[in-house]
């Protein structure tokens, strides 16, 4: 089988979708399947076409100038992308194609119109609950919105990573029969609660917090609930390299708003870290809190749960399909740092609560998150889009194909887009 991935920014890169589509593309390969992963040139020293480790193709295509840029610059470039695709698979059609984000599923979709695969569509996030939050400073073009209603009706699958993204995509009228729930996996090798955490104070609590620094991700009512939270610190990790924070504006923001609160002393910026360091940081909280107020996924509290860490977070997008609440977790309502504070206050102050909390995060990961779980959906989700039944392992002649567009999101745990 051929599966076509139409993938951001390069395998590279790590975080966000970029990671997704490496893992996936990975793991594919390992099952046997012929992968080839497609994604605009952003780097003139890499070749254009690699065989990677990991067992499947990359091919860098020359669309636009060979560097990152800003995704609002992308569109330009994307009938160049297209066409180099469906020179591709004239020469060697793909048996599935299948795209992450909007522009590279429209330059997926543009290709397809000439050479005819079942296209399968990943909606990671959607333009439109972008634009319901008025508090988003950048809702990304305008254009995005008929781009995604265009794939959702035209694309043979549509993938959603959570209920939430379902519910997004029934909105734009696509039919159940069509729409699947598939969510991005974690590496429950890597995030484990095996291993040693980071160094931490000797006393008191930690409360650790994972995302790109933006306002959406709710770090600011953090700090406000950390006010509630005697003998705790605040970790958040992050952002640009630790050396840019003094530069960067949110995280300036967000310390001016510590100074405010009176909690400076305790609330520290760690900056971006790779995903080998993430886990030991994890391990390191006595709770990993997620307050945005808007969420497509929330791969910070599935890798927290993997890591056997209990979880509060907002009742919001992806969030209330990973955290079941009471169980895995608990979830409060989005804005309320009173009600951060309080379910924070109270795991901390029961270590068998959050040692429950903790095993059953743990088992929910694994079972329901793990890549294995996640390759297995997503090649069902192919063989729906071809029309054909495995009734057998995948045989090792058997092709995958994966197509992206860099720049379309910011990588590294500590900046990753889904975060």
């Amino acid at each position: 089988m051929v599966s076509g991935l139409v993938h951001p920014r390069g395998v590279g890169a790590p975080g966000g979708q970029n990671g997704c589509v490496a893992a996936l593309s990975a793991r594919l390969a390992a099952r046997g399947h012929d992968v080839t992963v497609y994604t605009r040139r952003d780097d003139p020293v890499r070749p254009e076409r690699m065989c990677l480790p990991e067992g499947y193709r990359l091919v860098s295509v020359s669309a636009g100038p060979a560097r990152p840029v800003d995704v609002t610059e992308l569109s330009r470039w994307l009938g160049k992308f297209g066409r180099f695709l469906a020179d591709e698979w004239a020469r060697d059609k793909p048996d599935v194609v299948h795209a992450h984000f909007w522009l590279t599923g429209l330059a997926a979709a543009l290709a397809a119109r000439t050479v005819p695969v079942p296209l399968v569509h990943t909606f990671h996030d959607f333009g439109a609950a972008r634009r319901r939050y008025p508090r988003e400073p950048d809702p990304g073009p305008a254009h995005r919105v008929p781009v995604e209603r265009l794939l959702a009706r035209t694309a043979d699958r549509v993938h959603a990573t959570s209920s939430a993204g379902l519910g997004e995509l029934l909105r734009m009228g696509v039919s159940r029969e069509r729409a699947s729930i598939v969510p991005r996996g974690v590496d429950t090798g890597l995030f484990t609660p095996d291993g040693p955490p980071a160094d931490r104070p000797a006393t008191g609590h930690r409360v650790v917090a994972v995302g790109r620094l933006l306002p959406r991700k709710g770090f600011e009512l953090l700090i406000s609930a950390l006010r509630g939270l005697a003998d705790t610190e605040l970790l958040i990790v992050g952002g640009p390299d630790k050396a840019e924070l003094d530069a960067d504006p949110e995280a300036i923001r967000l310390l001016a708003h510590a100074d405010r609160a009176e909690v400076a002393d305790r609330v520290r910026l760690f900056g971006r870290v790779t995903p080998a360091d993430l886990p030991a940081l994890l391990r390191s909280a006595d709770v990993v809190a997620c307050a945005p107020w808007c969420e497509p996924f929330g791969m910070a509290a599935v890798e927290a749960m993997a890591c056997g860490v209990p979880v509060v977070a907002t009742s919001v997008g992806g969030l209330t399909d990973s955290v079941v609440d009471g169980v895995t977790g608990v979830l409060v309502p989005p804005g309320s740092p009173t009600a951060l504070s309080h379910a924070i206050r109270r795991l901390l102050a029961d270590g068998n609560r959050r040692a429950a909390l903790a095993a059953a995060g743990r088992d929910r990961a694994c079972s329901r998150y793990c890549w294995a779980q996640v390759t297995e959906e997503t090649t069902r989700e192919y063989e729906r889009a071809t029309g054909v039944a495995r009734t057998h392992a995948v045989e090792p002649e058997e092709k995958q194909v994966s197509t992206g567009w860099p720049g379309e999101t910011q990588g590294g745990p500590g900046s990753r887009a889904d975060r």
